[in-house]
């Protein structure tokens, strides 16, 4: 009788995406001071807000294309968000401890990513709440956590998309420019489009705006939820690599979806839906 596999902690894809959502952390909520503290050189170069907001979805973007390209995304696939990491488990593809230290390191990151900001910034930083992301007065924190499923699941539906197409796989950093300057050029008005508890953590402990920390926990793990089940394919693996999709050396990240739980959960509901 076969004995069940024994799960083993991945200890250097963890520190990779500690280190990797802390660089992602610094350096893109450092791109959104940049381009909204007054006076800076963007401020005065693009004085339109909404330019600037593409911009910075631009810029943002392009430091999770770039940490995916790199060493981070050959050790751990770059997920760089709980977001991701639960749509991966959701998809199949990464098993649910590992997703849960994902999760954990993560968050850490965010933390230690943030911490270096009131240092470099001083009191502009502190003026914009050190990019924290906020909910629209106007619109409410239970709006804006629907603007962050919404804006979640196209972001993670795309994903997941690609992950699920050899051909298309190994170019899925490339779709975080892009994508992530309509995100933010669109839906930050409303959320902040954070997208990402872990993003949202660091600044937000430092800014004391933690208040409204639930709309970055909920919004996200309901996009996320909604983009693997609309998704993701019985039919496919959806590699749990965002960046150097075709390095798995031990086979973690190529669960196929038949058995995941995005394919039972809907399997389940079309049963529940039959007359």
């Amino acid at each position: 009788m076969s004995r069940p596999p024994v799960w083993r902690p991945h200890w250097t894809a963890y520190a990779a995406e500690l280190l990797g959502t802390a660089a992602l952390v610094f350096f893109g909520v450092g791109a959104v001071l940049a381009d909204f503290v007054p006076g800076t050189p963007v401020a005065r170069l693009l004085p339109d807000p909404t330019a600037r907001r593409y911009l910075t979805g631009m810029l943002f973007g392009g430091v999770g294309a770039a940490i995916a390209f790199g060493p981070v995304g050959r050790a751990s696939g770059a997920h760089l968000n709980p977001a991701v990491s639960f749509a991966f488990w959701l998809a199949g593809s990464l098993g649910g401890a590992d997703a849960a230290a994902y999760g954990a390191a993560q968050c850490v990151g965010g933390l230690l990513g943030a911490l270096p900001l009131p240092a470099v910034w001083g009191p502009a930083g502190a003026s914009l709440h050190y990019g924290a992301t906020l909910p629209s007065p106007a619109a409410g924190q239970l709006a804006a956590a629907a603007g962050e499923a919404a804006a979640t699941f196209c972001f993670l539906a795309a994903v997941l998309w690609f992950v699920g197409h050899p051909r298309l796989r190994p170019w899925t950093p490339l779709l975080l420019p892009p994508m992530m300057a309509v995100i933010v050029g669109v839906e930050a008005p409303l959320s902040g489009a954070s997208l990402n508890f872990a993003r949202s953590l660091g600044p937000a402990l430092l800014a004391h705006t933690g208040g409204s920390l639930w709309v970055y926990a909920v919004g996200p793990t309901a996009g996320a939820t909604a983009a693997a089940m609309a998704a993701v394919r019985g039919d496919r693996v959806h590699v749990a690599k965002i960046g150097h999709p075709h390095r798995d050396p031990h086979g973690r990240f190529h669960g196929a979806a038949t058995g995941g739980p995005a394919v039972v959960m809907r399997r389940r509901l079309g049963q529940a839906a039959r007359p």
